[in-house]
Formats: structure tokens, sequence, C-alpha cells
């Protein structure tokens, strides 16, 4: 599974748990409660919208990733077009902060490349 499926997949759990805040308005609440871990914002959300969050969450001291499109995002969490999350549940934060710092650095492995390389013959 790619990591940025993986990724998804536990945005999709934080919204079934009820530890997310996704739409500006939500998570921009979250984010000034203290009570958010991790904020995410689509790749094509508008300028404005990029710069308003990654300058509250300096202010708050929150990891700020640019991650997905609105439309990958809102699919994740069962909804329509999302261009910003706010998660609200450390250990969730956490696992997908973990995965898109993997994605920033470029470190993910296909699993074709494990197999391969994990000991075993072709």
């Amino acid at each position: 599974m790619r990591t940025e499926d993986r990724a998804l997949g536990l945005i999709g759990m934080a919204q079934r748990a009820g530890k997310l805040a996704s739409g500006e308005f939500s998570a921009e609440k979250l984010i000034q409660s203290g009570r958010a871990f991790l904020v995410i914002v689509a790749e094509d959300a508008s300028e404005n919208t990029r710069k308003r969050f990654q300058d509250k969450c300096t202010f708050y001291e929150i990891p700020c990733f640019v991650f997905e499109t609105r439309e990958r995002l809102g699919r994740a969490i069962g909804k329509e077009l999302r261009a910003s999350l706010a998660i609200g549940d450390e250990n969730l934060a956490g696992a997908v902060e973990k995965l898109l710092r993997q994605l920033e650095a470029g470190s993910q492995v296909s699993d074709t490349d494990k197999k391969a390389t994990d000991g075993q013959q072709i």
C-alpha cells in the first residue's frame, strides 16, 4: 500500500473516531482551542488559505503539511471537497505526521522494492 493511501486511511479513521475537524472554520476553531495536533492543507487550496493555516500553525506550534488535493482529502473522510483538516488526537496525528514526513523526505519504498530487497531471491 502506498504511503499516501496509508495516510489518507488514518485521516479517515480520525474522522470516524470524531477526532477530526474539516473545513476552514472548524479547523481554525480546533487550532485556536489548543486541541489540534496536526493540520493538513490541500495542495490545490488557495494561496491565501495555505498562508493563513501555515501562519496559525507557526503561532500555535502545530505541525502543518500541504498534502493531496481537496477532492482526495474530502473522499478520505466521506465528505465533499475539503481544503483543510485538523486532527485532534495526539496518537493519530503522530502516525499521520510520521507518514507525511516520510513522503517529504522521499524515503518511500514501494512494495515491489521491499520484496526484492528483504533477502529473498525472486
